[in-house]
């Protein structure tokens, strides 16, 4: 561990030159976001009224989580890949399940009259925490495997991070316009988008 972690502050010159070339880390920072991107439309078009800052708050939780993942799927190395691919599919369809499942029913009883404050108590921290959390399990199993390469994982980790930020951050203005052209028949549609990801997930 402390040779890993004397690696991870000093690559050699070696390391330098990942066998992963910048076009194919902003690529596969793309493919991993994917997720992260519906799930990010998903919100903003449920929630169209949501603020700008607990906007905000998605693009940087989602970016985060899939740099600190990739990290912790490197340090891992190749301990717990086969436990992590064994129930990475249920653990991510049990959380976008049942985020979808809450989202899809509060859509079909909406309260047209619901403040700021209400709809802020939808998407709360802890649900775009735990929502991050679901999207960036690929992110971890991702590292495990570039631990058996010569990648510098410090910078890829923060290009995935960047991409994933930059992509979600699109979404939330793709999500604002969508938002307010379905209204409220968005959060269920929204939901059950989750509920499929989900079960992509699990099955695939």
């Amino acid at each position: 561990m402390v040779e890993l972690l004397g690696k991870l502050a000093s690559p050699s010159r070696n390391e330098l030159l990942p066998l992963m070339n910048l076009f194919e880390i902003v690529v596969l920072g793309i493919a991993l976001s994917a997720d992260a991107m519906s799930v990010t439309l998903c919100n903003i078009i449920a929630n169209p009224r949501i603020s700008r800052r607990r906007a905000a708050l998605i693009p940087l939780t989602f970016g985060a989580l899939q740099g600190i993942m990739l990290l912790i799927g490197y340090l891992a190395g190749f301990l717990a890949v086969e436990a992590i691919s064994a129930y990475a599919g249920i653990i991510t369809f049990g959380i976008l399940g049942i985020i979808g499942a809450k989202m899809a029913w509060d859509g079909i009883h909406e309260d047209s009259s619901e403040d700021e404050e209400a709809v802020r108590g939808k998407l709360s921290v802890p649900v775009i925490l735990v929502q991050a959390i679901a999207t960036s399990i690929d992110a971890l199993a991702v590292g495990i495997s570039l631990a058996a390469g010569q990648t510098n994982i410090v910078s890829a980790a923060g290009i995935i991070a960047l991409s994933t930020f930059l992509l979600c951050g699109a979404m939330i203005i793709i999500g604002r316009c969508l938002g307010a052209s379905f209204g409220r028949r968005a959060q269920i549609v929204g939901g059950i988008v989750l509920i499929l990801l989900g079960a992509k997930a699990f099955f695939f």
